[in-house]
C-alpha cells in the first residue's frame, strides 16, 4: 500500500478535523501518501482532491466541520456514479479509502467497496450515534454536551418566566441525544 484517500460524507460532526489530522499523520509516519477528496462522494466523482501533508493539517484540531468540506450525492447513489468513484480511485492509484461518516456513507463504502479493489474502512463520524457496531461516533459526545449545556441555560429562562419550555434536538430517527 502506498497511497490512501479520506472522504468525509453526509452531516458533518465535531470531531471529523481530528479524524482527518490524525490520518494523516500516522499515514506520513509509514511513508503513505494521503489524498483528500472535496465534498464527500462528489469528490470522487469529480476527481477533486488534493494531496494532504502533516503540514497542511496543522492547525485544524480547533476548527468545526470538515476541512474537506461535505455534501450529499444523489449521482453516487447510483450503479453508474459508483462505478464512476471507482475509477477515479483506479486512476489516482489509490490503494486503500477512509470514509468518515455515518450509516448512510458506510452504505455507500459498502457499494463501492464491490466495484474497485482498494480497501475500504469506515471511521464513525454523526451526531446521531447510529452506526451500529460501536459505542459511540465522533461527535456525539459533544452534541449530547452542546445540547445539555443550552438546555440548562433555558431552563434557568423558564424557572424566572414561570413558563415550559419545549426544546428540540437533533438526531435524525434516533434519540440518543433526547
Amino acid at each position: 500500500m502506498k497511497k490512501i484517500g479520506v472522504v468525509t460524507s453526509g452531516g458533518d460532526a465535531p470531531g471529523i478535523n481530528a479524524a482527518i489530522r490524525a490520518i494523516v499523520r500516522v499515514a506520513s509516519s509509514v511513508n503513505l501518501e494521503v489524498l483528500g477528496f472535496h465534498r464527500g462522494w462528489e469528490g470522487l466523482l469529480d476527481n477533486d482532491c488534493k494531496p494532504l501533508t502533516p503540514r497542511s493539517v496543522g492547525g485544524i484540531l480547533q476548527l468545526g466541520g470538515t476541512i474537506l468540506h461535505t455534501t450529499r450525492s444523489d449521482e453516487f447513489r447510483k450503479k453508474k456514479g459508483v462505478k464512476k468513484a471507482a475509477k477515479t480511485l483506479n486512476d489516482n492509484h489509490v490503494d486503500g479509502l477512509i470514509v468518515i461518516g455515518g450509516d448512510g456513507s458506510f452504505r455507500g463504502a459498502l457499494e463501492l467497496s464491490k466495484e474497485t479493489a482498494a480497501h475500504i474502512v469506515g471511521v464513525p463520524a454523526t451526531i446521531d450515534n447510529d452506526v451500529y457496531g460501536t459505542d459511540e461516533t465522533i461527535g456525539f459526545d459533544t452534541a449530547v454536551n452542546t445540547a445539555v449545556s443550552e438546555i440548562d441555560k433555558i431552563r434557568d429562562t423558564a424557572i424566572s418566566h414561570e413558563r415550559t419550555f419545549i426544546v428540540e434536538v437533533m438526531g435524525r430517527k434516533r434519540g440518543f441525544i433526547a
